[in-house]
């Protein structure tokens, strides 16, 4: 048990944190490994199912740990297949995650705050404010319940994407810890190529990920000039475009990878002809791909989509420049998949319900 006699929860711990934890308890380095393979490959739920373990030692860790599991308190089916989760944490807040079905892909989409404190204008997320970061237990449970879910279809996780409620970079020491469980062989076993993480552009926390995990990075850029960048984006006033580029310039991503740069297209702000030439400019020798993204409209935000056709012209400016554009199609609509509308309505009826402000 921990100093305050709460029992530690296993779930989040990476092999090495087993490592030392049962070390401690006097066990050899290859229980570690066989409880690691428990919680990520088998997605156990109790000690009581880790039936290669002595009894002794399986009450053992009863006593001192235990290992938690997120079961969602509202789930959303689109008819395009993604589905969508509300999970109530132990405290009461609220976090979303989103599977992306894509041919034979399964894609999870995980949250790794509760609310955001980078209050970029046109995220539903950031309207709620920020409450707290999520603990790696936190981030990783939500990777389990979906592989729960999916492989009672038959089917498996393949791609993680960090891209979920909050700023992954802002809480940069669990999501790294996330994504040593995420791609370890004893874990879920995903390359880095499958497990990605999207930053609204922390460069010193992005430089960490690069140099430290196996994960490929997602910047999400949104504007072609610092004046629109800052309205949409207040980071950009510490972390301006040329920054970001500089980045995007001075590191290889690796023997065919490319970095991915997001462009949320929105309506009248940031999707003219212009802009498309002056991104072709910004990325000519950047190794990036990337992508455009229609604007998902919310009822926290002013903004609206842009009009049908817009991203193909986009694209094939790009094109021009010899940048590789992708069209990222519209997903989840019907349910409201884009990350922070769920949670921002039911704290809107919550509130109304019971007289807050």
């Amino acid at each position: 048990m921990g100093v305050t006699g709460v029992k530690v929860d296993l779930k989040g711990k990476t092999l090495k944190e087993l490592t030392d934890l049962f070390s401690g308890m006097g066990k050899e380095p290859y229980r570690a490994r066989q409880v690691f393979r428990w919680l990520y490959e088998k997605l156990a739920t109790s000690f009581d199912e880790m039936t290669d373990l002595s009894r002794s030692f399986r009450q053992e860790l009863a006593e001192r740990f235990r290992i938690s599991w997120l079961d969602p308190s509202e789930t959303r089916v689109s008819g395009d297949g993604t589905v969508k989760f509300l999970f109530t944490l132990e405290d009461g807040e609220g976090i979303e995650s989103v599977i992306i079905p894509d041919g034979e892909r399964r894609t999870v989409c995980v949250s790794t705050q509760a609310g955001c404190r980078m209050g970029c204008r046109f995220c539903a997320t950031a309207g709620a404010g920020f409450v707290r970061n999520l603990t790696s237990a936190e981030i990783i449970g939500q990777v389990c319940y979906a592989e729960k879910f999916l492989r009672e279809r038959g089917e498996r996780v393949t791609n993680v994407v960090f891209m979920g409620m909050g700023e992954p970079l802002d809480n940069v020491d669990e999501v790294m810890k996330s994504i040593e469980i995420l791609t370890s062989e004893l874990g879920f076993g995903l390359g880095g190529k499958r497990v990605t993480v999207s930053t609204c552009g922390l460069v010193p926390e992005m430089k960490k990920i690069f140099h430290e995990t196996r994960a490929q990075i997602a910047v999400s850029l949104n504007a072609t000039t610092d004046r629109v960048r800052e309205r949409l984006m207040p980071v950009n006033r510490k972390y301006p475009i040329a920054e970001i580029v500089d980045f995007l310039r001075s590191f290889d991503p690796g023997p065919g990878r490319k970095f991915t740069v997001e462009y949320v297209l929105i309506d009248g702000v940031n999707d003219s002809v212009e802009d498309a030439h002056r991104l072709g400019r910004l990325l000519k020798r950047c190794r990036v791909k990337v992508n455009l993204i229609p604007y998902n409209e919310n009822e926290f935000s002013p903004f609206r989509s842009p009009p049908e056709g817009r991203e193909e012209v986009f694209r094939e400016i790009l094109h021009r420049y010899g940048i590789q554009a992708i069209k990222r199609q519209r997903r989840g609509g019907d349910i409201e998949a884009a990350c922070g509308q769920l949670r921002g309505k039911i704290r809107k009826k919550l509130a109304r319900q019971y007289g807050e402000k």
